[in-house]
């Protein structure tokens, strides 16, 4: 079932044609526009700079005397123009265009520099040939509504026009198709914000698939699949506001099974996700110690103490008392030290530093009769991430032998799995991840919980850093594995919000 606008059809994003780049008259323009086409630079006769009563008017010929070109104050470019430049323009070393010997170019014309302006071969690609990006790096893309007039880029004056100091908006004022935010540099996660989401408009999409008879799935999962999680919480709000009723309770009442777990485990922020993992696995019959490592491994000491906060606002107790009432032994330590989250955070590594702590290892294990587990509690929890990798390269380097095998020889049991996992968390977590994801999947039941888990935590995190570790660990893709082990259950929709985060 489809809904207008969810995802957007033709003539949504990316643009049609219409839209940009522009086409004839806009910018850069047809021959006979700027820059000169045959003739090079300089030009020929008639080309630029102009002649005698072209624009601008020389005095003495080229470079400019005084009162020729640069313009002065309030000529072309204005101040404060495009590019803004300090000095005017041409501008000072370093400016635009870069070239060597300086401005203006010696006798052969002024050789653009490779991919410059006008591009040379595998340079800035000319329309009809690839176009221009609709998606300059840094902003957004002007766009240019169909039959009205061709703009600049991006929202610039038509050519021939002075550029203004301060661009304005488009005109029309926002563009018909919302791009979405930019996303941040090094961003790793496989879920993006959806351009032009709105919650109110979101809920009726949600209302409608669970009004009447039966519940339309697929609906649920094409909205949630494409809305990233701070899109998706408000939608919790936006409910109530709208029809006086509790989302969770309306999707509860619909849904059973995983795909209820996963669709509510969507619409909680991280933080509230977490607290309810953490709750799930320490209440009952028995204790999932590994869900407890996983979570309180991998989280920055910000998230663990946000996690605490909510975990006592929800459920009346604190954490540390939650673990401690749960857990026995060195293996409660080792919780209860992860738990505070005042981990050393410096990126800063002291090679000496980290040769004492792989020695205090060595002594503390491989090198005396039995164990001293409280000296690996104080190193794993409390030192930074950068320094204990750098640790457990001289420990390997100092016995021939990985920190995780000697761990295996030294403990046993939940310590054992519990110091393994933050090893394995510290050294590579998304490795670590990918490991999680595979063993959820294999033997002869599926563990659905930590599938879940894991996806929705890390879909906005480092999923596809996931992705490439498990290819690169098992030989076939994170998505072949769930549809293979998942497909064939009693609710097969169930996994297509879990696939969208792929």
């Amino acid at each position: 079932m489809s809904y207008p606008g969810y995802p957007p059809q033709s003539g949504g994003y990316p643009p049609q044609a219409g839209g940009y780049p522009p086409q004839s008259g806009g910018y850069p323009p047809a021959a006979g526009g700027y820059p000169p086409q045959a003739g090079g630079y300089p030009p020929q006769a008639g080309g630029y700079p102009p002649q005698a009563g072209g624009y601008p008017p020389q005095a003495g010929g080229y470079p400019p005397q005084a009162g020729g070109y640069p313009p002065a104050a309030g000529g072309y470019p204005p101040a404060g123009g495009y590019p803004p430049q300090a000095g005017g323009y041409p501008p000072a070393a370093g400016g635009y265009p870069p070239a060597a010997g300086g401005f203006p170019p010696q006798a052969g014309g002024y050789p653009a520099p490779s991919g410059g302006f006008p591009p040379q071969a595998g340079g800035y690609p000319q329309p009809g040939a690839g176009g221009y990006p609709s998606m300059p790096p840094g902003g957004e893309a002007t766009q240019t509504k169909p039959g009205g007039p061709q703009q600049g880029y991006p929202g610039g004056p038509p050519p021939g026009q002075p550029m203004p100091s301060n661009p304005g908006p488009s005109p029309g004022g926002v563009p018909a198709n919302p791009q979405a935010p930019a996303i941040p540099k090094g961003y790793r996660g496989s879920i993006k914000d959806f351009p032009g989401a709105d919650p109110l408009r979101d809920v009726e999409v949600l209302r409608k698939a669970m009004k009447g008879f039966g519940t339309d799935e697929k609906a649920i999962i094409e909205l949630l699949g494409n809305r990233t999680n701070k899109q998706r919480v408000p939608l919790v709000a936006a409910y109530k506001t709208t029809y006086g009723k509790d989302l969770f309770r309306d999707l509860k009442s619909e849904l059973t099974g995983n795909f209820e777990d996963l669709v509510v485990a969507m619409l909680k922020t991280p933080t509230h996700f977490d607290a309810s993992e953490l709750r799930e696995a320490i209440k009952g019959a028995g204790t999932d110690e590994a869900c407890l490592i996983e979570i309180l491994s991998s989280r920055s000491n910000a998230e663990i103490i946000e996690i605490n906060k909510v975990y006592k606002a929800e459920y009346g107790k604190t954490l540390e008392d939650s673990i401690t009432s749960d857990t026995s032994g060195h293996f409660r330590r080792l919780l209860v030290s992860l738990c505070q989250g005042n981990r050393d955070e410096r990126e800063t590594v002291d090679i000496s530093l980290a040769k004492q702590d792989a020695q205090k290892l060595y002594a503390a294990g491989e090198n005396k009769v039995g164990t001293d587990e409280s000296q690996f509690n104080a190193i794993l929890c409390a030192r930074s991430k950068p320094h204990l990798r750098a640790v457990f390269h001289e420990y390997q380097q100092m016995c021939g032998r990985e920190i995780e095998k000697s761990i295996c020889r030294e403990t046993s049991g939940n310590l054992e799995n519990g110091m393994v996992a933050v090893v394995k968390c510290i050294k590579n977590t998304p490795a670590y991840f990918a490991e999680r994801l595979n063993k959820a999947m294999k033997g002869a039941g599926t563990k659905d919980r930590t599938l879940i888990r894991v996806m929705v935590s890390r879909s906005e995190v480092d999923m596809l850093d996931i992705r490439q570790e498990y290819l690169k660990a098992y030989g076939k893709s994170l998505y072949t594995d769930i549809s293979v082990n998942l497909l064939n259950l009693n609710n097969p929709t169930k996994t297509e919000d879990i696939r969208h985060a792929m």
